[in-house]
């Protein structure tokens, strides 16, 4: 009998996820008819994250976890103890606005064969986020966060990866939507089966939707449900962790819808760049650039490189 529930994934975030619940209890006392539960799964944070849920929002459902449980894993752990006929999967690091329940769930229920819905994902100066994607094609995988994407930022294949063809100004069918928001329908979810823990962070949500997408279900964007969105404060904290499991991830989605063989000459692939960006580095505080920053960039990218 429940409508709703969110679920949300917190690590090292408390302010925002403070910021992220204060906007929440504003989204449901304006949606009263909408019964909704909030759940927040904290992955061990060693900020007081936990007892601040406990003592400032005794209405939302804690599970405080003793270890790390990544995106995949604290989404799966939230989504086994709700109730709704919707998953609002939300990162803590965002703020909704007052009326983004009941665009959300309208539309899912104009549409019943979408299986899943991103709303629109904004910085904080009000200016429009990318969150709509095409699945990866070979030549997105080689191009869209790697070097040559810095290096040739508007190639076709980041361009058609982003929808750059398509205003985002319109609701629309997408391949897939940033994770750090999307609304999945329960029968969906059941018939798709949880997210793949082995991506822990990054492509998990891709991957979920193509699978949805394989049994019949679409995913859309619906620009008229808003959130601000600060992308990535948990990440941050840990870059070079963050780059690799960025990279494994990717290398994952590759072996599984593209084969052995394309993996293995990614894998050679993104080493090379790493070790062009190592390199570079090097030169710079070699030269005496901001020796502090260079130094920890060699750092990370020396922890890539023995990853890879």
């Amino acid at each position: 009998d429940m409508e709703l529930s969110i679920i949300i994934v917190s690590w090292n975030v408390k302010s925002l996820l403070r910021d992220c619940l204060n906007s929440l209890s504003r989204a449901i006392a304006a949606a009263p008819d909408l019964s909704t539960e909030v759940i927040v799964v904290d992955s061990a944070s060693s900020d007081g994250s936990p007892d601040m849920v406990r003592q400032e929002f005794p209405w939302v459902r804690l599970i405080a976890s003793e270890k790390n449980l990544g995106y995949a894993g604290g989404n799966n752990r939230g989504i086994d103890t709700a109730r709704g006929r919707f998953f609002f999967l939300l990162n803590p690091d965002t703020v909704v606005h007052s009326d983004i329940l009941h665009q959300l769930v309208d539309f899912m229920d104009r549409h019943p064969q979408s299986g899943a819905v991103g709303p629109q994902l904004l910085w904080p100066d009000g200016s429009i986020q990318s969150s709509r994607r095409r699945f990866p094609t070979l030549g997105s995988l080689f191009w869209e966060s790697t070097l040559l994407g810095q290096w040739f930022p508007n190639n076709r294949y980041i361009r058609d990866y982003h929808c750059a063809g398509q205003t985002p100004d319109q609701p629309q069918l997408v391949d897939w939507v940033v994770g750090a928001a999307i609304f999945i329908r329960r029968d969906a979810w059941q018939q798709v089966g949880p997210i793949d823990e082995d991506y822990f962070m990054y492509f998990e949500e891709t991957d979920w939707c193509r699978r949805a997408a394989e049994i019949g279900w679409l995913t859309y964007y619906l620009p008229g449900a808003r959130l601000i969105h600060f992308e990535g404060k948990s990440s941050e904290q840990v870059i070079a962790a963050r780059t690799i499991r960025f990279q494994r991830s990717k290398l994952r989605y590759t072996r599984k819808y593209f084969g052995a063989t394309w993996t293995a000459v990614l894998r050679v692939f993104l080493w090379i760049t790493f070790a062009i960006q190592w390199l570079e580095e090097t030169v710079k505080w070699l030269l005496g650039h901001k020796r502090n920053l260079r130094k920890q960039r060699m750092v990370a990218y020396g922890q890539v490189l023995r990853e890879l």
